[in-house]
């Protein structure tokens, strides 16, 4: 028998502000046509003045334990993906922790930018294949809205607050692809392209600093990355992009979504969408991708997945996993 990590709950959350397109016309050079155009984005929420990161990713916490029938006194671990900390530190799983009332158990934040919750996915496959932990809660959670520049209509039109969580429990199976849970992680970096997508504050400039980005080549690399990813985590489980039930990507532009199904030869019917309606949520846009296609009934017990993201860095990868 092989040890497994399967996910057993998801959830998410979203800030009560809508932001349409429309809206950044009153101060932009820009219009809801030119922004669906070029992101396939509709709409995407902001933060309330005051809410934190830790908030929304508590809340979400909160829904995936539901989900999964769990209290948090049952959970071992809990891992925050995460580039819109509240603090410096502490991270703000300890402070997600503090929120469920949790006093036993570890916490602590990954930060891959938009790669974050498949970062944190393959800690928390790590714990638990290791023994370290039997049920760990992983979020995604950002508030990008408090770092981007509202003068810059290529950035500050693409992103989304938002949180996601799922519920991994460890479980036996027969070791091959036909089992639930994580059956491959592919992982990858390059600090040579750290400046195609940053932000320009930090405890080295002593402000929090707005987000840069050169749209094109993040473009550019994000088509390749993901596609060459997804087909090595797929090659890791022995399957084929025949074999996927569903793409959840990370949520950036509709346009890499469909580059990059139709490098891995599979339909678009086959990908969980939701750019439209949130935007770009970084970290947080693959689990709320998750929650939300269950909601519609996408996303089935038994169903083959493959997730997969790149962000700053870049760092980029993919998880292929059974629900």
């Amino acid at each position: 028998m092989t040890r497994r990590a399967v996910i057993r709950g998801a959830g998410h959350y979203l800030p009560e502000r809508v932001v349409e397109n429309a809206e950044f016309e009153k101060t932009l050079d820009t219009s809801d046509e030119w922004i669906r155009a070029r992101t396939g984005i509709e709409r995407r929420h902001f933060a309330a003045e005051g809410q934190t990161t830790s908030e929304l990713a508590a809340r979400a916490a909160r829904a995936a334990l539901a989900d999964a029938g769990m209290a948090a006194s049952e959970i071992d671990a809990v891992i925050v993906a995460t580039s819109t900390a509240d603090l410096t530190f502490p991270s703000v799983a300890t402070m997600v922790q503090d929120k469920l009332g949790m006093t036993t158990g570890f916490a602590y934040d990954v930060q891959a930018v938009c790669a974050g919750f498949v970062y944190a996915l393959a800690n928390a496959n790590a714990q638990i294949l290791s023994g370290q932990a039997d049920r760990v809660l992983v979020i995604g959670a950002e508030t990008f809205s408090r770092i981007l520049d509202f003068s810059d209509r290529t950035t500050c039109v693409l992103f989304g607050d938002g949180a996601g969580a799922v519920v991994l429990e460890a479980a036996e199976g027969a070791g091959d692809s036909d089992d639930r849970g994580i059956l491959a992680v592919d992982l990858h970096s390059d600090g040579r392209y750290r400046d195609l997508l940053y932000v320009d504050g930090g405890v080295s400039t002593g402000t929090t600093g707005h987000l840069r980005m050169q749209g094109r080549e993040v473009f550019r690399h994000a088509v390749e990355k993901l596609a060459a990813t997804a087909h090595a985590a797929l090659d890791k489980a022995g399957l084929t992009g025949a074999d996927v039930d569903w793409i959840v990507p990370h949520q950036a532009n509709l346009r890499i979504i469909k580059a990059t199904a139709q490098r891995m030869q599979v339909p678009m019917e086959r990908v969980v969408v939701t750019v439209q309606d949130h935007g770009n949520t970084s970290a947080a846009s693959i689990p709320l991708a998750l929650s939300v296609a269950r909601e519609r009934g996408q996303i089935r017990t038994g169903d083959l997945i493959v997730t997969e993201a790149i962000g700053g860095g870049l760092a980029w990868g993919a998880v292929v996993l059974r629900w």
